[in-house]
């Protein structure tokens, strides 16, 4: 057993999420969205260095010491998956370590939207799940693919740095891919899996304008593609896709992406008040022939009104999702403030409303 072993042990006993390793600092979790020091003393470097590069391929380590950040994801046989990352700071190495649940959470296990079954059954286009880092995309995704899994007859590739979840074939055939691993790029990867007879394909994150464009590609050639990205909302996310491109390709690249976007599911995790822990407020777009009109004709501003008026088509808006776990006791008036997109809906639930100027 690796000498990090008994962190990540400890990480389970508390619930934590992420361990974080930092020269100079006290190891420390964190357990609901916070960090919270471990009581051990400050770690030294070469200490720090021996712990970490203990579990790290050498090819990992090798690309670390040149570039100075390096993603692997490790294995503790039996126990759990985690998303290492190594850095480089001000007075040596650090590490962050996210823990990979071992198992897959169900739609109903997160209480997610029942419209995102729809969109796991569709047979083309794009789905993008957006959030900030941490904000459970991952799982998400994951639920989607799980669900797929087991109700489609259709081979499934993963493409993901590093590999995250893994699924077990059952209805569907899985190919995990690793960029770095297996895969030189997630645009390399990409470009293979048009060969490689897929009906689905998962992006891990859609970084740069190559991989967004060949995802694009793939949804629009038969392919059914997700994908992430680090955007807080629907319209936003959008807007972020066609920034990528150059000014004289957005018309263009409007009009792909209008015909392929199936659907945004953007997320956030709030701190709950009812029990330890975190619940996801998940805002969703369903791209209907109006919402794809709006695309097209650079109208992204009016998507919101647009949502608003088709919710029965399974659209739904961030703030009303954080307005049901306010109204549920789930989570507290200044916990939906401090998430929700427009504020002023939330003063009034609020004992002491933050000043005018804050909106």
């Amino acid at each position: 057993m690796a000498q990090i072993d008994s962190f990540f042990k400890f990480m389970k006993e508390q619930n934590a999420s992420d361990l974080h390793l930092s020269t100079g600092n006290p190891p420390m979790l964190r357990i609901h969205g916070e960090l919270v020091r471990i009581d051990m003393p400050a770690l030294e470097n070469d200490q720090l260095k021996a712990l970490v590069y203990e579990i790290a391929p050498e090819n990992k380590i090798k690309v670390y010491e040149e570039t100075g950040d390096v993603d692997f994801g490790y294995e503790f046989p039996g126990f759990a998956r985690y998303r290492a990352n190594f850095f480089n700071q001000k007075v040596g190495i650090a590490a962050v370590f996210r823990l990979i649940p071992s198992k897959v959470l169900t739609f109903e296990d997160l209480n997610l939207p029942p419209v995102l079954k729809r969109f796991t059954m569709l047979k083309k286009g794009i789905v993008l799940v957006t959030g900030p880092t941490g904000s459970g995309k991952s799982t998400t995704l994951a639920a989607m693919v799980d669900y797929a899994n087991l109700h489609r007859k259709d081979h499934i590739i993963t493409i993901e740095d590093p590999i995250e979840f893994v699924h077990r074939s059952q209805q569907s055939l899985i190919n995990h891919r690793e960029v770095g691993l297996h895969t030189k790029s997630f645009a390399a990867a990409l470009r293979g899996a048009l060969r490689e007879d897929p009906d689905i394909i998962l992006v891990g994150e859609m970084r740069d304008l190559e991989t967004i464009d060949l995802a694009l590609t793939a949804a629009a050639t038969g392919h059914l593609v997700f994908g992430t990205l680090h955007t807080p909302s629907a319209p936003k996310t959008i807007d972020r896709v066609i920034d990528v491109f150059p000014a004289n390709q957005q018309n263009q690249i409007r009009a792909s992406l209008s015909e392929s976007l199936k659907g945004v599911v953007a997320q956030t995790l709030l701190k709950r008040i009812d029990k330890p822990g975190r619940c996801a407020a998940i805002e969703v777009l369903v791209c209907d022939t109006p919402i794809a009109n709006l695309i097209r004709e650079n109208k992204t501003h009016q998507i919101p009104g647009m949502m608003q008026v088709g919710k029965k088509k399974g659209n739904q808006q961030l703030d009303d999702a954080i307005m049901e776990h306010m109204k549920a006791g789930r989570i507290s008036p200044e916990e939906a403030y401090d998430k929700a997109v427009d504020k002023k809906k939330f003063r009034v639930f609020m004992k002491t409303p933050p000043d005018d100027w804050e909106d």
